[in-house]
């Protein structure tokens, strides 16, 4: 597996692993995470906008790091 995500594409993956955990666990933490990652339908692109900040401020404490992690 070579292929590159956008950072919109790695917050979908993370949201499907999410759900799928959800479903295995019916974890009412991950339940109210994904709940604030939803999409939304106004200027914000999460419903808790502050989630999608949060989303950044990983990717870039991650690409910081600068890590060749080979899959």
């Amino acid at each position: 597996m070579n292929e590159k995500l956008t950072i919109l594409q790695a917050f979908k993956a993370m949201e499907k692993f999410l759900e799928g955990y959800y479903q295995r666990t019916n974890s009412d933490d991950v339940g109210s995470l994904l709940g604030d990652m939803l999409p939304s339908y106004t200027k914000t692109i999460t419903m808790d906008p502050a989630a999608w900040q949060d989303w950044l401020h990983a990717i870039n404490e991650v690409l910081k790091q600068n890590n060749d992690v080979k899959l």
